[in-house]
Order: structure tokens, then C-alpha cells, then sequence
């Protein structure tokens, strides 16, 4: 059950998402037992941000999961998000954010797991 929102001060076109959801896709099977068939995202962008005093590009990453969040896979991921906003969005790695979350009750279809 992973969730990755994307928000970001740039404009994502509709094949940059389609992109951006293919390779994220992949990227989530850093997590053992995660799988795209299981992914959700979200993109906000647009949005207005600042990040060190500044309006250029940026973005933030907010990876939820159902689960902990294994450490070893996080610096596997954020590499990949990074890389893919970067080369997608144009967006400077240094100025990019990645956050994880781990769930521990996670509900779907009328139930939790």
C-alpha cells in the first residue's frame, strides 16, 4: 500500500506524469513486498514553494507506506525519486526532499489490513 505525493513550484505536463508514474512504479520495488500494482500517487504542482530562501525549482517527495519503513531501501528510493524529478522536471537534486512515512493501520476497500 504505498502512496507517493509529489508536490512542486513547476509545471508537470501529462506525459512528464505518465513518465514520472512508470518510473516511480519501478522505483517503489526498493521496498521488499511493495509493488506498483499496489502504488497510488498524487502531483500537486504548481505550487507556490520556497526552499532556502528561494523560488526555483523544488519539489518534496512524501512516500507512505503500510509497514516500516526499511532504512536500507529509503537511500535506494530516494536516489531514484531524485533522479527522476531531476531528469524529468529539471529540477536540482539539491533542491529536491524526500520524506517516508510508515503506517501502521492502513484501510481499504471498507476494511484495514
Amino acid at each position: 500500500m504505498p502512496y507517493i505525493k509529489t508536490t512542486t513550484n513547476v509545471k508537470i505536463e501529462p506525459a512528464q506524469a505518465e513518465s514520472i508514474k512508470a518510473q516511480f512504479g519501478k522505483a517503489i520495488e526498493s521496498f521488499p513486498g511493495k509493488s506498483e500494482g499496489w502504488l497510488m500517487l498524487a502531483f500537486e504542482d504548481e505550487c507556490t514553494m520556497f526552499f532556502k530562501g528561494s523560488a526555483e525549482a523544488c519539489a518534496i517527495a512524501e512516500v507512505s507506506l503500510y509497514g516500516a519503513v526499511n532504512a536500507a531501501a529509503a537511500e535506494t528510493m530516494t536516489a531514484l525519486v531524485t533522479d527522476i524529478l531531476s531528469k524529468a522536471l529539471g529540477i536540482a537534486p539539491a533542491r529536491i526532499y524526500v520524506k517516508y512515512t510508515g503506517i501502521d493501520t492502513w484501510g481499504w476497500n471498507g476494511n484495514n489490513f
